[in-house]
């Protein structure tokens, strides 16, 4: 067999799909054109911005409502709604530059803003944003235009928290049903929503529709058939492939911030061996993965930040392929004694156990990586589960390794959230139960400084040291991508997966 995994092996068990699909024909187009339809793969959950937490909601909000803030290409945060001004390490003031009307008549004002986050800091709003905004200390509207935050305690990354979508006031004091009846001021409008496709209009009257179709082959057959005018990401490798085939409809893609990643288990005596970790790291030719699961639609990743962003490092993309190298590793790991002894199988190969979801994209990563590890004398165990299943497994620490993404993470204090020696479930998300001293100074130093231009310094420390220790094994940062009609055009594509391009998006 050669060394290296054919593109044919890649798509081994994906073909059987993607004939049914050519023998609907030609796409066409929904025949409305003033309205566009974007196919999504679940019904929308939250549309109270104060309690919206699913990708899915959010970027439906980011419609409806305005922030105060929003952020640059380097994810630094800018003005939207607001301009600001430091006064003091813990008092912040915010001038409104734009008063748009809210969708029910009334001008937007400094006390929409106060009530907004006022409303959030509310334990009986139960809103899950709360512990991010916990160091303010009050919110007060000091006149139409102007708004002041006080703060508890310093916070250099405090302005780019501020990404509520603001509410009326007035129907804050009403218990509007946000959720359900959404009331902003935001680009679009609300009109409508049933389990079969919430409905927005524009100010200039082309209606939206997002309709929820769970099965990625329905959604791109519902495509073709004119049903769906555009899907964005959420598609297998071999769909889109297919998709890229086909007369009358356009790919494109734009390099995104999602980061995937094989989360190992520290407290395994096995995992734990830095060389161990190291074998499997040189044992992964990620950038063939790339190429041929992927289409190239990704890019390697060193970091949980990319290189674009302020606290990025350029300079690392990972552990390059080296099965040599992988050998070398795990040759060292049989010298110690008796480490090994219990992970052995009758054919002498090391045997862990990788747990993931029952996506069919997963379980096809899953086979990749079993199939390269085994060419170093790994054997690589694939549980699948359910994703309720899966993941309770993963917070309660039932694995040796399992791969996850990172999905829209913006503000660098993910880090203390996710390898914080403290940030052990139920605290935090470090499931791999990570520690390492080295980490936890760099973390807290920057948590601690209220300069950024520190906090960039030591956040690129941090991730270099993440990297050298495998804290993690970053793998790649997935593209976004746009399925469209070729009747579709002047949609842009964004690096957080947001769905903006649908306010300027025509269709022919």
């Amino acid at each position: 067999m050669s060394d290296t995994f054919s593109r044919r092996q890649f798509l081994l068990g994906a073909a059987s799909a993607v004939p049914l699909l050519s023998l609907n024909g030609c796409s066409q187009p929904t025949s409305d054109q003033n309205s566009i339809v974007m196919g999504v793969t679940s019904r929308v959950t939250m549309l109270d911005p104060r309690k919206a937490t699913d990708a899915l909601s959010s970027r439906i909000n980011r419609l409806l409502y305005r922030q105060l803030i929003d952020f640059n290409e380097a994810f630094e945060p800018v003005a939207d709604l607001a301009r600001w001004q430091q006064l003091s390490p813990t008092h912040y003031r915010f001038f409104l530059q734009q008063q748009p009307m809210f969708h029910h008549g009334k001008k937007l004002v400094a006390e929409d803003v106060a009530a907004t986050y006022q409303s959030v800091l509310d334990k009986n709003t139960a809103s899950p944003h709360r512990g991010s905004l916990k160091h303010i200390e009050s919110v007060e509207a000091v006149d139409q235009r102007t708004v002041d935050f006080k703060l508890s305690k310093a916070d250099a990354l405090f302005v780019g928290r501020l990404v509520i979508g603001i509410l009326p006031a007035d129907l804050i004091a009403k218990n509007q049903p946000f959720q359900s009846q959404p009331i902003g001021c935001g680009p679009c409008q609300f009109v409508s929503m049933s389990e079969q496709r919430l409905v927005l209009t524009r100010a200039d009257q082309v209606e939206l529709h997002f309709v929820p179709v769970k099965d990625s082959t329905t959604r791109v057959l519902k495509l073709q058939k004119g049903e769906l005018d555009l899907i964005q990401n959420d598609l297998p490798p071999e769909l889109l492939n297919y998709c890229q085939q086909q007369p009358g409809l356009e790919v494109s893609a734009h390099k995104g911030t999602n980061f995937s990643y094989i989360g190992f288990n520290f407290e395994d005596p096995l995992l734990a061996r830095p060389e161990m970790r190291e074998a499997i790291a040189y044992g992964l030719d990620r950038q063939q993965i790339i190429q041929y699961l992927f289409s190239g639609k990704a890019r390697l990743a060193g970091g949980l930040l990319t290189p674009e962003h302020w606290c990025g490092v350029p300079e690392i993309d990972g552990f390059a392929y080296d099965p040599q190298l992988a050998k070398q590793k795990l040759a060292e790991i049989k010298k110690i004694p008796g480490l090994v002894d219990s992970y052995l199988n009758q054919q002498g190969e090391i045997e862990l156990s990788y747990k993931t979801s029952s996506d069919p994209t997963r379980i096809r990563l899953a086979t990749i990586y079993q199939h390269q590890l085994k060419k170093i004398g790994i054997r690589l165990k694939i549980q699948s589960y359910d994703w309720g299943t899966f993941y309770n497994d993963i917070k309660q620490g039932r694995f040796q390794l399992y791969s996850l993404t990172w999905v829209g993470i913006k503000s660098p204090d993910i880090f203390q959230y996710v390898f914080d020696s403290n940030a052990i479930p139920p605290k935090g998300a470090n499931r791999g139960r990570y520690r390492d001293q080295t980490a936890d100074e760099l973390i807290r130093k920057a948590g601690q400084s209220q300069s950024l231009i520190e906090q960039a310094q030591l956040y690129k420390q941090l991730q270099i040291h993440l990297q050298n220790t495998l804290a993690a094994l970053p793998l790649w940062y997935e593209d976004h991508y746009l399925v469209r009609h070729q009747s579709i055009s002047h949609y842009a594509l964004y690096a957080d997966g947001r769905f903006d391009g649908l306010l300027k998006a025509t269709k022919a």
